[in-house]
């Protein structure tokens, strides 16, 4: 087993970093928050007082922050402890661009770097049924892939540094999108007469099917157990979808590239978030359709 310094236990750090100390790896955590620390010893890690320590002597560093500047800042700190031999595995959603800095100039110092974002949610991290979307060199990737197995059920190389960054955008945006559309056919069901639970066990083996409707119902006793179950509690925060849906314009924009359903998605997600709605699970946007 493994030395492996983890940086940043959130909703999804927690539970990623818990899954590490059950494989049996020493687990050495840092997080600001000491309530983010107590969870982490209580799950078999050992707190640290700083990301460098969490760092030191790690045979792998994962970290999982919230944005690209904490990602380069982070970085910043560790180059001057990280043994060259170690790999760096940023599991952050974040952009491409910084995403690829930081991997340039953990390279330029003689050290193997990947972009690992995730798909899953909260309780996939918990679970360990994650799955990784990886950015790096074949070498990187193989480097890599141990440490992520040992937190998901897919890990899936995506390309050179920044690709795995790519993928969870476009991937992101898409399951918005859907999600969305997915919300505006059960309300306009419901309006039109319709079951519900008629309508699902239709349209789940029809043309109409997707993931966000056989999966991720957003109507609460239809389909299997869902956040809509829970009052739109848990899962993905629409601030979290939000984020997505930003960093998937920003990137449509640098590529040139149309995204119209995108951007539509995106402008939703930013009204239901600015009616106080950002803490609720995603799929909670059907509110918004049933209401007006």
């Amino acid at each position: 087993m493994a030395r492996i310094g983890f940086i940043g236990l959130g909703n999804m750090g927690g539970g990623m970093a818990a899954n590490l100390a059950k494989k049996g790896h020493d687990v050495r955590a840092f997080d600001l928050s000491a309530d983010a620390l107590a969870r982490a010893e209580t799950a078999g890690c050992l707190a640290v007082g700083s990301a460098v320590e969490a760092a030191e002597g790690a045979e792998a560093i994962v970290t999982m922050l919230p944005a690209g500047r904490h990602v380069a800042e982070v970085y910043e700190a560790l180059f001057g402890v990280v043994a060259p031999s170690a790999i760096l595995i940023d599991c952050s959603t974040i952009d491409i661009a910084t995403a690829k800095a930081v991997a340039v100039a953990a390279q330029g110092r003689g050290m193997a770097a990947v972009d690992a974002p995730v798909s899953g949610g909260i309780a996939a991290a918990n679970a360990g049924t994650l799955t990784f979307m990886v950015g790096g060199s074949a070498e990187e990737f193989d480097r890599a892939r141990p440490f992520l197995a040992d937190m998901g059920k897919a890990v899936i190389h995506a390309g050179a540094n920044g690709a795995g960054q790519a993928v969870k955008m476009c991937n992101n945006m898409l399951l918005g999108a859907t999600m969305i559309a997915t919300c505006e056919a059960f309300a306009l069901a419901q309006k039109l007469g319709l079951d519900p639970q008629t309508f699902y066990d239709i349209s789940s083996v029809s043309s109409g099917q997707s993931w966000s409707m056989t999966s991720y119902a957003p109507l609460p006793g239809v389909g299997p157990e869902t956040p809509a179950d829970h009052d739109y509690q848990g899962g993905f925060a629409t601030a979290l979808m939000l984020k997505d849906l930003r960093l998937a314009m920003a990137a449509a924009r640098d590529a040139g590239a149309q995204t119209p359903m995108g951007l539509k998605a995106a402008e939703l997600y930013e009204a239901f978030a600015a009616d106080g709605q950002g803490g609720v699970d995603f799929s909670g946007i059907i509110r918004t359709f049933r209401s007006s």
